[in-house]
């Protein structure tokens, strides 16, 4: 099954109507799409009660892919406010647990920052990650193209499917060491992921900019390249059960267009959404 959706639901305009308040907007969402990322689980471990709100605002047959937390995929700047690593992650485990009983959890994605070159260290570090992970899948993002270069790339992917990681496959601006190519080879029989960041190669790289986390995803992607993207995913879809393709071009508010004519294009209608009209008053 191929399910599309969009990273977050709360800066998505174009779907919900003037004056919506914030805690209807997932409720909303889920009349469009049948999958979501969850971003606010990388700033912060979220507590039980969000994610008890998320599951009863969402369908049954509405899935999540949850962002790990910043402090376990080494993005987190000074000190991280658990005792010992164990503790971090058995917490983050618990904050999940709804969403896994609920049978909503598709992934958690730990995407890695651009400096995780690919070398032993980083390697034993994904080992252990994984572990501490135990049966809850999990998706990988690199974001260093040491590890997708000619020597690397089969045995980067020979790993993932060694340690039964999900291959999260990019579309994002090639600008130099810190964004990958677009790798066309799933990792899982189960899933795979694709995120769609644009192409937006100055706003990727121009940290010197006051605004620069504002417009590194400003791109509206065209016709042409959606249907290049429609027959990548057709072809993947014969080698993993679920493709869930999540649209990140959202700084200047494109990507929950993007994903409708994307699912437009490939015809695809789902069925048990939540109802477009609700009675949110």
């Amino acid at each position: 099954m191929i399910l599309v959706g969009v990273t977050g639901w709360g800066d998505h305009q174009s779907l919900y109507p003037e004056g919506t308040k914030s805690t209807d907007k997932l409720k909303l969402y889920s009349g469009y799409f049948p999958v979501v990322e969850v971003d606010a689980s990388f700033y912060a471990i979220q507590p039980l009660k969000n994610y008890q709100k998320w599951i009863k605002d969402t369908p049954d047959r509405f899935s999540f892919v949850i962002k790990a937390y910043q402090g376990m995929t080494g993005h987190a700047r000074g000190k991280i406010p658990f005792e010992t690593t164990k503790e971090m992650f058995d917490l983050f485990k618990e904050s999940i647990k709804p969403v896994m009983e609920a049978g909503k959890m598709k992934a958690v994605l730990f995407q890695y920052p651009p400096w995780l070159e690919c070398d032993k260290e980083s390697v034993q570090m994904l080992r252990f990650t994984r572990e501490m992970m135990e049966d809850i899948p999990v998706a990988l993002e690199f974001r260093h193209q040491s590890w997708f270069t000619d020597e690397m790339k089969d045995k980067t992917v020979d790993f993932m499917k060694d340690e039964q990681w999900i291959h999260t496959i990019c579309d994002e601006p090639q600008a130099g060491q810190g964004s990958v190519p677009t790798v066309l080879e799933p990792a899982s029989p189960d899933v795979t992921i694709i995120r769609l960041h644009g192409r937006n190669v100055h706003g990727w790289n121009n940290h010197g900019q006051a605004n620069w986390r504002e417009v590194r995803y400003l791109y509206r992607y065209n016709k042409k390249e959606l249907l290049e993207w429609k027959q990548h995913v057709e072809a993947l879809n014969k080698q993993s059960k679920d493709i869930v393709v999540l649209f990140n071009n959202n700084s200047g508010g494109d990507a929950a267009d993007n994903a409708r004519q994307f699912i437009d294009m490939l015809h695809l209608d789902y069925e048990g959404l939540s109802p477009r009209q609700l009675d949110l008053f």
